[in-house]
């Protein structure tokens, strides 16, 4: 750069930084007046660059340096789960086995789609599944919660063993829990029920009858993941005012009165976080289907599939690479307009 050609710019950023002096002084908005402060810093040290002939400002080797602690990270993001996510999408609208070369087909992916039996089973199973697991997982998370939350005897203990299921092997505890509800007589829980004066041919047969096989995933789930869930709660009851329980005992208040005057609308933002979190994992739910109603095959019937398993058997049974990616496009929709109303929701139920 020449003398002439550094004088032309230092002159140019010098009315750029009287220009924002001017708007400095003009503005009452603390907002805007950190901005505009952030830009004089950022204008004058070009200028001192430029006087110099420095190839950096201090500003920008600082954020050089904030950025290559950040690149490996980011390069790892960007290459095994930016890179996929993007690829799914234009996917979408290809066909593709993985080995043929790929085929534009427009919208066609999504057309088929909605003439799928297994598509329609397995989104109809997904919206029985989040409304069934859901607001029984609550109610069971938010009751232990409520109970382990009192001055017991053995309070800790039960506490660990309500969360235990949660951090358990899923493989461990879906092969006890088959074995306890086994549709032979002999199965445990059928064993109970046989004896409670139920019928040996009207015995459920659990994970191998159709009609029971859903209502059996659901309870696996909310026997599994409300502990953790409680734990939640616990952390929201123990963030009450203990005072309010003080004030309605004087009042007269009952039991049922303190919960639903106090307690319920204190925990409105946990309660809210925790139906946000476990619909988005309802939609998600793979493996829990997988172990309880693979069968020896590991295929899963219409009947207990849902739309995760969906995009794993077209993606990698049947190589059907394109259509996997519009049902995940489809399942990509529907957490997306989940994650919406929790924005929207946001500022009403969690604060």
């Amino acid at each position: 750069m020449t003398e002439e050609q550094k004088k032309t710019k230092i002159a140019a950023l010098t009315e750029k930084r009287n220009h924002l002096h001017k708007q400095l002084e003009d503005t009452d908005s603390s907002r805007k007046k950190n901005k505009l402060a952030a830009q004089i810093v950022t204008t004058e040290e070009k200028i001192k660059k430029v006087r110099t002939g420095e190839r950096l400002t201090r500003q920008e080797k600082r954020d050089l340096v904030a950025y290559s602690f950040i690149a490996p990270n980011f390069i790892g993001f960007a290459v095994f789960t930016l890179g996929p996510i993007i690829f799914a999408f234009v996917l979408a609208f290809m066909k593709w086995d993985g080995n043929s070369p790929i085929k534009f087909v427009g919208l066609q992916n999504f057309l088929l789609m909605f003439n799928n039996e297994r598509f329609q089973a397995s989104f109809i199973n997904t919206i029985a599944y989040c409304l069934g697991t859901v607001p029984f997982t609550l109610v069971c998370a938010l009751g232990l919660a409520i109970v382990l939350n009192q001055k017991v005897k053995g309070r800790n203990f039960f506490r660990t063993v309500s969360f235990f299921p949660y951090v358990a092997s899923l493989v461990a505890v879906a092969a006890v829990w088959n074995m306890l509800f086994s549709p032979q007589k002999s199965g445990p829980v059928n064993m109970i029920l046989y004896h409670l004066g139920v019928s040996a041919k009207n015995l459920p047969k659990w994970c191998a009858d159709p009609d029971w096989v859903m209502f059996t995933i659901v309870l696996f789930s909310v026997w599994k993941n409300m502990g953790y869930y409680m734990v939640i709660y616990l952390a929201g009851l123990q963030g009450i005012n203990g005072e309010l329980y003080e004030a309605a005992g004087l009042d007269g208040c009952n039991s049922w009165q303190k919960f639903r005057y106090i307690t319920w609308p204190q925990l409105q933002p946990t309660t809210f976080f925790v139906t946000i979190i476990l619909t988005i994992n309802c939609f998600k739910v793979y493996d829990i289907v997988y172990m309880l109603a693979g069968g020896s095959n590991g295929i899963v019937s219409s009947s207990a599939m849902v739309l995760v398993y969906h995009i794993y058997e077209e993606a990698f049974r049947n190589w059907n690479l394109g259509y996997a990616s519009a049902v995940a496009m489809v399942l990509f929709l529907m957490v997306l307009t989940i994650t919406l109303i929790q924005f929207r929701g946001e500022k009403k139920y969690a604060n």
